[in-house]
């Protein structure tokens, strides 16, 4: 081992690397997480967005009012009728960094790309990458690899509409495995259409489209669950759109320039206070902002001249000037609307009373649970933290991860194998309470969803979140499922934020290991498992090992399930108006129900 002293720091050191480089280098600074498409996050979601949000910028800007989009073998391809790329730059603008015309404010007013970035960071991390530009009955195209230009642009006459083609599959060296889900892709081309009235999205010919912007939205999300109409008003660059639900917490959407800003940011924070000044200046009263946002599911859009996100994925804005002027709009629209209708305003102030009254009430019980866990320990009973919390650290981090699992021998692996810095594993005691159609204060009274509150720090608000990823690690049987449908309900029906936030995830780990005396593989299924047991047979001393449960597979094996390789699924919703229903299904009292559902469909 070469030791510090030995290692020669001089100029040979140093090293500058080309953008093309520094992009396949770096990848998680252009397209965050790279991931296999399990997640709605992961890189190859992003590579097609960052082409989509070119041809929403001609749309927004008048020019083309359709988008093509076919996936087929994991191979994209975007045609949109916009203007399409002046045919002197087609291969600069999606070759060479900080080219562009969204620096020109006379060509693009409202842009979502912003730094000449995202169509060059996708030709980078793709293996093949083709671009074909259409103007004026005369067409340019151009064939990358890895970034890299394959042959002289070709030019020719051409019949066929203004506008921009793209063609890629990502790299497999960066995303393998790869595929993409055509539901995480649907949600996605919903949020363009409804922020983008009357454009047309065709996905594999699937058609895409919304005369009614947020409206359109907030009635696909809530569905019959709203307490009174939906408040849908459009002021300038803004439009907005609210309701209440009985559930608890707060959903909101946020969009900028037709981008997602799955994150919010000072927009969201600035619609929330002028929601909140709006109640209290019509009402003539002094509500207090959890009474007025328990239960709203609210949707904001805003169009900004130069927006700054906190990074090259646009996840959040970060404008510190807009609360000045965003904050009083949101707060004399929404005046202006309940003055129009006030058979929203009864219903909408009934409403903030009870939440009121419920927070009153719920005071007593809190402050009882408090003084009980306080008798029980003076820590969080059964939390192995991370040193991320034990160093006094503010926030989370995003690697910050805690593993609920059931049990203390199979929390005993998990806490061995686990990274100390960055995970944390609280070991359930039993089997939790079925808190579904049961009242907030249950789980106050209930000590051990009591203390997994406590233990993620969402007590008194989900800002407070300890651990940017909670992973539900249970056995692979019938009680294991059984109590990760108990925690999921409890996540569900009193904290759906942070499942539709996406910080929930149920953790896959292996049924079986096949080895012989030289390899070993882990198998998650019984296929997995049949095809390990054919390629390794040959091999002497073949042996099969099915384990029952997570305490049976040892530390130093646990390590590489938890790791960097960890198979976390993250849990989602389609649309948030269906969890009562579900919720009722299979935690209500329809056994009769469940039981024939079980029958009919048993493979």
């Amino acid at each position: 081992m070469t030791s510090a002293k030995e290692i020669i720091y001089d100029e040979s050191k140093i090293l500058t690397l080309s953008s093309l480089e520094h992009i396949r280098l770096r990848p998680g600074m252009y397209i965050g997480r790279l991931g296999n498409g399990s997640h709605p996050s992961d890189g190859i979601y992003v590579l097609l967005k960052e082409i989509v949000d070119n041809s929403i910028d001609e749309f927004i800007m008048g020019f083309g009012k359709r988008i093509d989009i076919r996936i087929e073998n994991g191979i994209v391809n975007i045609r949109d009728f916009g203007r399409g790329i002046p045919l002197g730059k087609v291969v600069e603008c999606v070759s060479i960094i900080n080219t562009g015309a969204k620096y020109n404010d006379e060509v693009f007013q409202f842009s979502v790309g912003l730094n000449g970035v995202g169509t060059k960071a996708v030709n980078a991390l793709s293996e093949q990458f083709e671009v074909t530009s259409f103007r004026d009955k005369k067409l340019l195209s151009a064939k990358f690899k890895s970034g890299e230009l394959k042959t002289a642009p070709e030019a020719n006459e051409t019949n066929e509409s203004n506008g921009t083609k793209i063609r890629f599959t990502p790299d497999t060296k960066l995303f393998p495995n790869y595929s993409y889900d055509l539901g995480t892709i649907r949600k996605q081309l919903w949020n363009y259409a409804y922020l983008n009235r009357k454009l047309t999205i065709t996905l594999n010919g699937e058609k895409f489209k919304s005369e009614n912007g947020l409206l359109d939205l907030m009635q696909e999300e809530v569905g019959e669950a709203n307490l009174y109409d939906i408040v849908h008003c459009q002021n300038g660059q803004l439009e907005m759109a609210l309701t209440h639900t009985e559930r608890y917490g707060e959903e909101y959407f946020s969009y900028v320039n037709g981008h997602h800003t799955h994150d919010g940011g000072t927009h969201l924070s600035a619609f929330r206070e002028g929601i909140l000044k709006g109640v209290n200046q019509f009402f003539n009263s002094s509500f207090d902002g959890p009474d007025i946002r328990d239960g709203i599911v609210g949707a904001v859009a805003i169009k900004v001249k130069d927006p700054v996100f906190e990074s090259q994925t646009k996840n959040k804005l970060g404008n510190s000037d807009l609360r000045s002027w965003l904050m009083p709009v949101v707060r004399d629209t929404f005046v202006d609307f309940l003055y129009k209708h006030p058979e929203v305003a009864e219903p909408l102030k009934l409403k903030i009373q009870s939440n009121e009254r419920i927070r009153k009430e719920l005071s007593n019980v809190k402050k009882a649970a408090r003084d009980n866990a306080k008798k029980s320990a003076l820590t969080i009973p059964n939390l192995k933290d991370c040193k991320f919390h034990l160093g006094d650290k503010n926030g989370r981090g995003e690697d910050s991860t805690v593993f609920i699992t059931e049990g203390i021998s199979a929390g005993g692996s998990m806490i061995s194998a686990r990274d100390v810095y960055t995970q944390a594993v609280f070991c359930l005691k039993g089997k939790p309470l079925n808190c579904h159609g049961q009242g907030k204060e249950a789980i106050y009274k209930n000590l051990e969803l009591y203390n997994v509150m406590k233990a993620l720090g969402i007590e008194d608000s989900l800002d407070d979140l300890r651990y940017n990823k909670v992973v539900i690690a249970t056995d692979a049987d019938v009680d294991g499922l059984h109590i990760r449908n108990l925690l999921l309900t409890f996540f569900l029906q009193f904290y759906e934020p942070l499942v539709l936030q996406g910080h929930i995830y149920i953790l896959e780990t292996p049924l079986f290991r096949v080895r012989n005396q030289k390899v070993t593989r882990y198998c998650y299924n019984e296929a997995e498992r049949d095809s390990a047991f054919e390629s390794l047979r040959k091999g002497a001393h073949l042996e099969v090992t099915r384990f029952k449960g997570l305490g049976e597979i040892s530390p130093k094996e646990f390590g590489q399930f938890i790791g960097e390789n960890m198979r976390a699924v993250p849990v989602g919703v389609e649309h948030t108006h269906e969890i009562p229903e579900l919720l009722n299904f299979y935690m209500g009292n329809n056994t009769a129900e469940r039981r024939r559902y079980i029958m009919d469909n048993l493979v």
